[in-house]
């Protein structure tokens, strides 16, 4: 054992692992703490705030791990963010176990800087966002579901559904997670025998745990959030762009790593026969990308989503270490290609990386303006808060109602304030579009509840370039209608105006002036409208 011990401790992988992980991990902490939240985390964080068991958009984890972060540390962006850190880091560290199962320690150490230098993976945890707890889940119910099937212990089974439950908490892409075991479970000899062991329904049992938040959630709001995920977020009509898709993921995953990842699937797929671990590996990883392709034909293609197959790229990243040394075996040229695949890898994650250090800085972003990769929602909210609390500080707007013009910035404006503002968000077609109107006016906080405030001023914050430019003007011309008596008090006008706020003074209406609507000042005024 001892001899072991010594052996592994002198394995340049492991030196190479151990290195990697620490210098990442410090990147990653350092943009963590600079990095303003991006406008999914700040509304998250708003969740954090009014704890519950589920809310409008996304089950109740990311809430929670905030809360932790926050009640740990204090607020501000690296506390939001820790959970995360960790989770991420965790990932790592269950697939260098589970390829060092496998293979040896030396496949461990290896299997974990794929996972490191994969740029989704590499910068999981960056941002305080569902898909971390969810690609944990999805790792850890990987884990435990192969030590399950090949020892049938019970705590093996109790810790996938365990796994399964985090994932439900997660988010409501945990389907996939379940799609892909029951895959597995129909598909492969293996997998049929199971459906006989208690430990399997046992596991499915806990895994209901961490549903039921979810369904108690939905009866009581009139399925609203399911219906925003499956339902009113999609088109369900063919997208021939979406075709493309392939191309995407091998962008996000750089080329050449890509091509490894099918090739190693596409023998998985084919040693599947063999029994484990290419049998549950390669349905793990076939199912979500490829059913994740086939959605995409027909699902929303405005948001971003090339991270959705990342669960099914992380088992293939563990076989790619044990084909990776047969191949090489028998073709030693293909040491170049892996070589070059690891290469493009590590570049990709870097430039990940360089992209959230200048988004943190704004002389930085600022070179990023002409670029249509312009990190518009992680930019320009320090400074319109900063605007904010300069008027509000001011005895003209001290007892003035905070209101902005969208849930983004609302959450934005919340986040600067550290939750001591209250803030009332006009009803934009945004909220409604990202699933956060109806916990909106679960929290009164929407346009109704502002409605029934009292007789007072409004001070009225918006974000001038948040909607596309077919949709602006109608909303800014229409803001009159919402707010009474609206006067330009001052515009906050960034990165050569690919970011604009202007901040109006004004009085709330009792009611929606339907069909009214004014000359929305243009950028370079500041006089009534």
């Amino acid at each position: 054992m001892q001899a072991r011990m010594r052996a592994s401790a002198r394995d340049p992988w492991r030196t190479l692992f151990v290195l990697a992980f620490v210098v990442l991990t410090a990147l990653k902490v350092s943009i963590a703490a600079t990095l303003a939240p991006f406008v999914d985390e700040a509304f998250y964080w708003q969740e954090s705030r009014h704890p519950a068991w589920s809310y409008s958009d996304v089950p109740a984890l990311t809430a929670w791990l905030i809360r932790i972060g926050e009640t740990a540390l204090g607020h501000s962006v690296l506390a939001m963010r820790v959970p995360f850190l960790i989770l991420g880091a965790a990932i790592v560290v269950l697939i260098v176990r589970m390829a060092a199962d496998l293979g040896g320690s030396r496949a461990g150490w290896q299997a974990g800087l794929w996972v490191l230098i994969l740029p989704l993976a590499g910068t999981l945890g960056v941002l305080a966002l569902p898909d971390v707890p969810l690609t944990f889940a999805a790792v850890l119910g990987l884990y435990a579901f192969g030590r399950a099937a090949r020892g049938n212990r019970r705590s093996d089974w109790i810790l996938l559904g365990v796994a399964l439950a985090i994932g439900w908490l997660s988010h409501y892409r945990a389907a996939m997670l379940l799609l892909a075991g029951i895959a597995f479970l129909v598909a492969t000899p293996r997998g049929r025998s199971l459906w006989r062991t208690p430990g399997l329904w046992i596991a499915l049992a806990i895994s209901a745990l961490g549903l039921l938040p979810m369904l108690a959630f939905n009866v009581g709001n009139d399925w609203a959030a399911a219906g925003f995920q499956f339902v009113e977020r999609h088109p369900w009509t063919f997208q021939g762009a979406s075709l493309l898709q392939p191309i995407e993921q091998a962008l996000v995953t750089t080329p050449l790593l890509y091509g490894l990842l099918l090739a190693v699937l596409i023998a998985a797929l084919r040693r599947s026969p063999q029994g484990a671990p290419w049998d549950l590996f390669g349905w793990a990883a076939l199912v979500p990308i490829v059913v994740y392709f086939a959605i995409g034909l027909f699902a929303d293609g405005d948001r971003f989503r090339v991270h959705w197959p990342l669960a099914g790229y992380l088992p293939l990243l563990v076989l790619l270490v044990l084909l990776g040394r047969e191949w090489i075996a028998h073709h030693r040229s293909l040491r170049w290609l892996i070589g070059g695949a690891a290469v493009m890898a590590l570049s990709g994650t870097l430039a990940v990386l360089s992209y959230f250090a200048a988004a943190a800085s704004p002389a930085l972003a600022s070179q990023l303006t002409g670029l249509k990769l312009f990190p518009k929602h992680l930019v320009g909210w320090n400074e319109s808060a900063a605007a904010t609390r300069v008027l509000l500080d001011d005895s003209e707007f001290a007892d003035s109602v905070l209101v902005a013009d969208n849930f983004m910035l609302a959450a934005q404006l919340d986040f600067a304030f550290g939750g001591r503002q209250r803030i009332y968000v006009l009803d934009n077609p945004l909220n409604a579009r990202h699933g956060r109107a109806h916990q909106l006016a679960l929290w009164s906080r929407d346009e109704n509840a502002l409605r029934a405030q009292g007789a007072r001023g409004v001070l009225l914050v918006v974000e001038e370039t948040a909607l596309r430019e077919r949709d602006r003007s109608t909303w800014l011309n229409a803001l009159c209608a919402r707010v009474d008596m609206l006067r330009l008090v001052q515009r906050v006008d960034l990165y050569d105006g690919r970011k604009r706020f202007a901040l109006f003074s004004g009085v709330r209406r009792d009611v929606l002036a339907t069909g009214m609507s004014c000359a929305y000042p243009s950028a370079t005024a500041l006089t009534e409208p």
